[in-house]
């Protein structure tokens, strides 16, 4: 939901109705009040995540996506949800084939993976 004021985020809570307002306002135009917004929001969830998921180098997202597997016990199939039939998840694993943004998105939304991880910053 869509509010005037920007806050930092200081808990969980804060942290995912902030997610929800990037999701709502991913799209939006540069310049623009809404893309505006959205840059903040982002600067906003960068920083809650480089202090609550602090990262030990520099990130790779097929990495990332291999640690959460290992750390959950996911395999492949489990995969699928967020990344697509069986040889998109391959082809991911084996950087064969890039990530797209609504496999990011998805696999930010569903498994929580950092999105700095996720696209390599």
């Amino acid at each position: 939901m869509l509010t005037d004021t920007v806050k930092p985020i200081k808990t969980t809570s804060d942290y995912e109705v902030t997610l929800a307002e990037i999701e709502a306002l991913w799209g939006s135009e540069p310049d623009t009040p809404a893309g505006d917004r959205l840059d903040v929001l982002i600067a906003l969830v960068e920083a809650y995540e480089a202090q609550h998921y602090p990262l030990l180098g520099p990130s790779d997202p097929i990495e990332a996506i291999k640690f959460e597997m290992e750390q959950r016990g996911l395999s492949f199939t489990d995969l699928e949800l967020y990344l697509g039939r069986g040889s998109n998840v391959l082809e991911i694993l084996n950087r064969q084939r890039e990530l797209t943004v609504e496999m990011i998105r998805q696999l930010h939304k569903g498994l929580q993976i950092p999105l700095a991880s996720l696209i390599g910053v």
